[in-house]
């Protein structure tokens, strides 16, 4: 049996697990359970070998919850196709609040602390935790570990991170948090191989995704971000508005007499992409329409995006690279292509070829800005930060 480390990231519909060796290394294993809630697929991979799948995780009920998958997903590693045994858990938590600014071995009290952020980060806290608890009951001596998409974005600047508001409630804590922090952990960490010594210069991270942001980086530190408070701020999404004048939602409740529950529904669900185009938060599916509504939110995804860019620019002094990640921004070249050429004002020219091709470099000989695609690795940012809090217990 080969011990090893369990990396897990609970969404709001999906698990996605990988096992990593405890000395360091690639992942020995990596899957996905996707459509938790409505008709849930297991894929699973070692390195390039596709594992077939049999009970107890073959047929999946309809109505499996994150706890139920955790919990045949441990009895698994010690069956048929895989024999690991797992000695930590690594867990992705969006939200850490002020408190966490590293990765946190859980406890009871830590657990406390994680659930009073929910509110914060509604559409995925809860999904985040559900994961802690049910290792917590299927293997409650196994150490868990969050790790946190708001740790990255600590290194900004006091003022990157105030909203003008009363100083009490800035006191309380409603400042500018930030997400994705394990995705931009991991490309800041890649830059250098990419980049060479310009990896510590002013570089801009757009991670494209179902959720999306972007993040500026100097000295592969952040020094500003375009998401939040929450994960609703920022650039648009797949589901979520992005940045809105505050006065729409007091618009809603007052005048339109919309309860908070269907605000938040309207705002977190059915904005975005989705209701822009009425066809869709899938961009691949609004690339491949030839109605009007879907190329006009292609457009406004865009055009936002490259209003948000200008704010990350602005807040470094200029910019030295430009990198695509995450779903859309490592898949779609049509959106990279667009958003990459309404940077030309900072300097940016695209090679065509290069971007159609998906070259990790797609930027034009002439090209005063470097356009990058580099897929990004959560999980391993999560394993690796399981190794340095497993390693300094």
């Amino acid at each position: 049996m080969t011990e090893v480390i369990l990396t897990a990231n609970s969404g709001s519909s999906s698990l996605k697990f990988a096992l990593y060796p405890v000395a360091g290394g690639g992942p020995l294993l990596k899957g996905e359970v996707t459509g938790i809630g409505s008709a849930p697929v297991l894929s699973a991979r070692r390195g390039r070998e596709v594992l077939e799948v049999t009970t107890p995780l073959d047929a999946l009920p309809v109505d499996a919850t994150h706890e139920w998958l955790i919990a045949r997903l441990l009895e698994r590693l010690h069956s048929s196709f895989v024999t690991y045994q797992p000695v930590a858990v690594g867990h992705r938590v969006v939200h850490g609040g002020r408190e966490f600014t590293g990765p946190a071995l859980i406890d009871g009290r830590v657990r406390d602390a994680l659930e009073a952020l929910v509110p914060l980060a509604p559409l995925h806290q809860p999904h985040n935790l559900a994961g802690v608890d049910a290792i917590t009951q299927c293997a409650p001596d196994l150490p868990q570990i969050a790790c946190f998409d708001t740790s990255f974005h600590r290194t900004q600047p006091k003022l990157a991170q105030m909203f003008a508001l009363p100083r009490a409630l800035t006191d309380e804590g409603i400042i500018r948090y930030g997400f994705h922090g394990l995705s931009y952990e991991y490309i800041a960490s890649v830059l250098p191989e990419y980049l060479g010594e310009g990896a510590e210069g002013r570089v801009i991270v757009a991670h494209l995704g179902n959720g999306a942001s972007l993040c500026a980086m100097r000295g592969r530190r952040s020094m500003a971000t375009s998401m939040g408070f929450t994960a609703l701020d920022g650039l648009m999404m797949g589901r979520r508005c992005g940045s809105l004048d505050a006065g729409i939602v007091l618009h809603l409740l007052e005048q339109k007499g919309m309860a908070t529950e269907a605000v938040h529904h309207l705002l977190y669900r059915e904005s975005g992409l989705l209701g822009v185009s009425g066809i869709s938060n899938d961009m691949r599916d609004l690339e491949a329409s030839n109605t009007a509504e879907a190329a006009e939110a292609i457009d406004l995804y865009c055009y936002r995006a490259g209003m948000e860019i200008g704010g990350m620019a602005a807040a470094l002094g200029g910019v030295d690279a430009v990198v695509f990640t995450a779903g859309i921004g490592q898949h779609s070249a049509m959106i990279r292509g667009r958003i990459a050429q309404g940077m030309a004002w900072l300097g940016a020219v695209v090679d065509e070829a290069a971007n159609e091709s998906g070259a990790a470099a797609f930027h034009a000989v002439d090209s005063k800005v470097a356009l990058l695609t580099i897929p990004t690795d959560e999980e391993a940012v999560i394993a690796e930060a399981v190794r340095q809090v497993m390693g300094a217990g």
